[in-house]
């Protein structure tokens, strides 16, 4: 029987221990902070900003937006970073991606300090990650192992194959998927026959940014399929990497865009904000 995983029905059912573990930070003369910092204004990048803003809102997180024009310097940035990094009332920092062409968004994202590096972006909780040993994970790999737990669905020994290998999504998730004890395929834009490697997999995972890319032909019977993608149609219509009428006919269960990742993504932003504030108690 065909499953619709609901990140959005997962997202508000964790929602409320949430603000439990908020009311008693409070209690403890902690609010936990977040701080976003915006440039520019990409129209993608303003809607995932207002997202986690409401979110943060309903939990009580003390979130403030910075933006800065365009123009702004790469020191400029990097010197606001770096005293945010030094502020302690804040807990979490997140530079939202991507950032203009003259700023080099890899010196950017290794200013933030570590312990405050909420999209667990850094070098150093990239190895922790690899060590198996995680300490701050990136946002929407943690949210698919989320969203997978919470549908009882298991990634012990089942084949996982991610289409994709940014480090945003694909290289984290392909290491927590590892720590779970599954096999797991990376395949992306220079495999060969990716058909023949997708009909494998237990588990499919697609985050290429392409428009119903995968296909029901491209998956095995009874899999389970995540959709990472966000991508507009031909009607300015949001939709997936997953042609969802189409694969629906032979997966076993899919995540539906929206309300499948993106809802977890930032649940999963919250959460972490609120462990690192804990340290404060």
């Amino acid at each position: 029987m065909f499953k619709l995983i609901s990140g959005k029905a997962i997202a508000q059912k964790r929602q409320e221990n949430l603000r439990l573990e908020v009311e008693n930070l409070n209690a403890n003369g902690v609010t936990p902070s977040l701080r976003v910092v915006l440039v520019g204004n990409s129209g993608p990048s303003e809607i995932y900003v207002r997202n986690k803003a409401r979110r943060a809102k309903e939990l009580g997180l003390d979130f403030n937006l910075i933006r800065f024009d365009e123009t702004v310097s790469e020191k400029e940035l990097i010197e606001f970073i770096d005293s945010l990094n030094h502020d302690k009332t804040v807990d979490a920092i997140l530079v939202q991606l991507p950032l203009p062409q003259h700023i080099n968004e890899e010196k950017v994202v290794q200013t933030v300090s570590p312990n405050k590096d909420v999209d667990g972006f850094s070098p150093i909780n990239f190895g922790y990650l690899w060590q198996n040993n995680p300490n701050i994970i990136p946002s929407t790999a943690g949210g698919i192992m989320t969203l997978l737990e919470e549908s009882d669905i298991t990634t012990t020994a089942k084949h996982v194959v991610i289409v994709g290998r940014s480090n945003i999504v694909g290289r984290p998730l392909g290491a927590l998927m590892l720590n779970s004890d599954a096999t797991v395929t990376m395949a992306h834009s220079k495999t060969k026959d990716l058909k023949s490697i997708t009909k494998q997999a237990d588990i499919l995972i697609s985050a290429v940014g392409k428009a119903h890319f995968i296909t029901a032909d491209m998956v095995k019977k009874g899999a389970t399929v995540i959709d990472v993608g966000m991508n507009r149609d031909e009607n300015d219509r949001l939709v997936g990497d997953v042609d969802f009428d189409d694969v629906s006919s032979v997966a076993g269960a899919m995540t539906p865009v929206p309300g499948g990742v993106g809802p977890m993504t930032i649940l999963t932003l919250m959460e972490q904000t609120i462990e690192i504030a804990k340290k404060r108690v």
